[in-house]
């Protein structure tokens, strides 16, 4: 069974075309990035993932099921830019967030939620942080909590919208090392991801997508340089078209 099965969908934002016609599989297990230009509908295929977007045609299911049929199994970071960091909470609030889905809105927090909190935590480094407002902190140790918020959810997928993006080089192979573990754990998880030179490295599949899908597939197949061309030359294309309306 496929992790995620997207099945001729087109999608718009805000009243704008975004993915047209788009199909594409994940299978259980794998680390797949999401590769592709400013613009080119990625953050909104993520969004349809979870459910904040619905497609105007065809269909995506995660595990066989519908979205909501199987959300406690789905933990979703979105990019760090959409999120009001001014909201007055601290580091622990935050990744106690995460574990609702299992604990319930109106229900006291167990010591062993609390123990789970503090292990991902720990796992992320951000254990001294806990009783810090999450609006002191920098834009890598944010992502951080981000991530630990996923990782008390204990899903078996994990979608990502550009997790990497203002963490040093240390935090990011750290992170990666821990992405790599949960796949070997039978865990899927879903990127998207900027940085041409890591893909290969990173990713053992792949989705180049510019307004639609690209190449799909096991990386050494889908994410060659003659993908990767029509890709970003499919940008370039639709940026002086847009530059001359």
């Amino acid at each position: 069974m496929y992790a995620i099965d997207v099945h001729n969908v087109t999608l718009a934002y805000q009243d704008r075309l975004a993915l047209l016609q788009a199909s594409c599989t994940i299978p259980t297990g794998s680390l797949c990035g999401i590769i592709g230009p400013n613009g080119a509908g990625k953050t909104t295929l993520l969004k349809s993932l979870v459910g904040l977007i619905q497609p105007i045609t065809g269909s995506i299911t995660i595990f066989g099921n519908t979205y909501n049929q199987v959300r406690k199994r789905v933990a979703y970071v979105p990019q760090r830019n959409q999120v009001d960091w001014d909201f007055p909470v601290t580091v622990f609030d935050v990744v106690m967030m995460g574990r609702y889905q299992h604990i319930g809105w109106f229900h006291w927090p167990s010591k062993d939620d609390k123990d789970v909190v503090y292990n991902a935590l720990e796992t992320m480094e951000m254990t001294s942080y806990a009783n810090r407002p999450i609006a002191h902190l920098s834009g890598g140790q944010q992502q951080r909590v981000f991530l630990a918020r996923a990782l008390v959810q204990q899903a078996d997928l994990y979608i990502m919208d550009e997790p990497f993006a203002g963490v040093d080089s240390a935090t990011e192979d750290s992170m990666i090392n821990l992405f790599r573990t949960l796949c070997n754990q039978g865990k899927t998880i879903v990127i998207v991801h900027h940085d041409l030179h890591t893909v290969s490295t990173y990713f053992n599949w792949t989705i180049l997508i510019n307004r639609a899908i690209i190449s799909y597939g096991p990386t050494h197949t889908s994410y060659t340089q003659t993908y990767i061309d029509a890709t970003y030359k499919r940008y370039m294309y639709i940026s002086y078209a847009q530059k001359d309306l």
